[in-house]
């Protein structure tokens, strides 16, 4: 297969999949002087926006094509010229793939079982399903329509659901995000878990966006479809399911996890290989893991606030005159501005078109995610804004206390908010004067439970604030407009990351425990979507690795 990139396609031949591929095809055509009929198949392979020079943007695309029987590839790529050379190259075809049903002597006595179903829990649990080991898999919170109702109460009511909210249920902290699949590091499970995700309905333009989304209107089907799969190949999978403890064998070896079911009864599960995929919000497995010896470490994470701007003015900032294009869509945003302090202040998660979420899974404590439907319609775009937590900031020894820091910031910020889980919020002008709000601007908050203006400051470390109003105005060096005044702050942000590492192996086995695997972002080894799945399949993989 031959693959040509970096090709320009104008917005207007851009606007939908086949446009983009007959174009990106007459080009590939030209440069290698071949006729339609040379051409067996073509996909479209890759699209991004290049919007570096404001008055020319476009998209690049990336085309893949096998030619007919009788032309060979390196013949036809030495028609090309030096300049074209360097953006043509052959592929290979095969596609990874989820590992072959082992046979009936290869199956361990006891079912695997895995903890968690977000991301890297789902796709655990499914990668040893396509293997035929018939796993369990619980979760601590509900399935999909269950969850979306306990959020919708919350959010309408402030009644929160401690086991089923915007960190715990079917599909993790990601179901109710903007489902961002994009990553900076390269894996070869990367496509096959973009092709189960559009299996399982996500929208097919995810597969050659350079930046895709799902939308959390749809990610609940899609996760649900992912189930149904996981049950389909002989998995079973239980809701109100927590983990409660872990039974070790004389040499730490697992023997068994003790759940309880709906928070009333108990039962004791036999198993001698665990999967855990808790998520980086479930501190009480993290207190339970170091109450019964496991090893693990402090590991950095960072914490901060949403920013809000209106999404029209990021587009104008981003794509100039060629801004409300049908084609391009709600413009996102990554910033990074590294600070006289010798410390960096970084956007993450960028919701373009979204809405700032309630993430609070604890009682009296406030949190703040974002989250954008398919279509990123919303009036506003929103980003948290962070700053690194490293070890050495924490205070004593303790390997909790990056857990105690985030639980102080989010009982500060319920505090600040007043109570009900609305959160503080800042003017963006008023945060770089020092200087508390009393009102809002052009920017309307988009926190669901309402906010109350003030000042953010006394519910993050100092460093954190310190480091934001430092980099604020570097950061509207690179994006123009980033320090309007009326930009709202919303806080805080704390769960972007586990600040708690489960050491584990190179093969993913966790130090001193045969049979566990530590999985996906709550063990410290994700960033995201696309990471914590393709952890999730690692160690799928080497669980069956070991089954020899």
């Amino acid at each position: 297969m031959i693959e040509i990139s970096e090709i320009k396609v104008s917005l207007k031949e851009g606007t939908t999949e086949q446009a983009a591929l007959e174009a990106g095809m007459r080009e590939a055509a030209r440069l290698l002087s071949l006729a339609p009929a040379d051409i067996a198949h073509s996909e479209l392979h890759r699209t991004s926006v290049d919007a570096r020079k404001k008055s020319d943007v476009h998209f690049t695309v990336s085309v893949r094509f096998t030619l007919r029987d009788g032309l060979d590839q390196a013949d036809v790529l030495a028609r090309a010229d030096a300049k074209a050379a360097r953006r043509i190259r052959i592929v290979d075809e095969d596609s990874p793939s989820y590992p072959a049903p082992l046979g009936k002597h290869a199956r361990p006595a006891l079912r695997p079982v895995v903890v968690g179903a977000g991301c890297a829990g789902l796709f655990a649990a499914l990668t040893l399903a396509e293997a035929g080991l018939e796993p369990l898999l619980i979760e601590r919170g509900d399935n999909a329509a269950d969850r979306t109702r306990a959020v919708e109460h919350f959010n309408a009511t402030g009644e929160l659901d401690l086991e089923s909210n915007i960190q715990f249920g079917l599909g993790g902290a990601g179901t109710f995000s903007d489902g961002k699949l994009t990553t900076g590091t390269k894996n070869p499970a990367h496509r096959l878990i973009l092709q189960t995700l559009v299996d399982a309905g996500a929208p097919r333009e995810i597969l050659w966006e350079a930046k895709p989304h799902v939308g959390s209107d749809i990610l609940p089907g899609v996760v649900s479809h992912m189930v149904a799969r996981i049950r389909d190949l002989g998995g079973e999978v239980l809701f109100r399911t927590r983990l409660v403890d872990i039974d070790r064998g004389s040499s730490g070896q697992i023997e068994a996890v003790h759940v309880s079911h709906n928070g009333e009864d108990e039962e004791r599960i036999v198993c001698s290989h665990l999967i855990l995929a808790c998520g980086h919000s479930a501190r009480d497995v993290f207190e339970l893991l170091d109450r019964r010896g496991f090893e693990l470490a402090r590991k950095t994470f960072a914490v901060g606030a949403r920013i809000e701007h209106l999404q029209a003015d990021i587009d104008r900032a981003q794509y100039g005159p060629a801004a409300g294009h049908p084609a391009l869509g709600a413009a996102p945003y990554k910033l990074v501005a590294h600070t006289k302090n010798g410390r960096s202040l970084f956007s993450f998660c960028m919701c373009p078109g979204g809405e700032v979420v309630a993430a609070a899974s604890e009682a009296g404590g406030v949190v703040t995610n974002g989250a954008s439907l398919h279509a990123r319609a919303g009036k506003n775009a929103n980003a948290a804004l962070l700053v690194n937590v490293n070890p050495q900031d924490l205070p004593g020894d303790d390997v909790l206390a990056g857990i105690q820091l985030q639980r102080e910031c989010e009982r500060m910020a319920y505090e600040l908010g007043g109570g009900a889980y609305k959160a503080p919020a800042q003017l963006v002008g008023d945060f770089l004067c020092g200087i508390p709000s009393v009102r809002g601007g052009k920017v309307t908050p988009t926190y669901p439970r309402g906010v109350t203006w003030g000042s953010i400051n006394m519910a993050l470390p100092q460093h954190v604030t310190e480091t934001m109003r430092m980099g604020i105005p570097e950061l509207a060096r690179r994006l123009r407009g980033f320090d309007d005044e009326e930009g709202v702050l919303t806080g805080v942000e704390t769960r972007s990351s586990s600040p708690i590492t489960v050491v584990r192996d190179r093969a993913c086995h966790a130090q001193g425990a045969q049979g566990l695997y530590p999985c996906g972002e709550g063990a410290g080894y994700a960033g995201g979507i696309m990471s914590a799945a393709t952890d999730g399949i690692r160690c799928a993989e080497s669980l069956i690795a070991d089954l020899g």
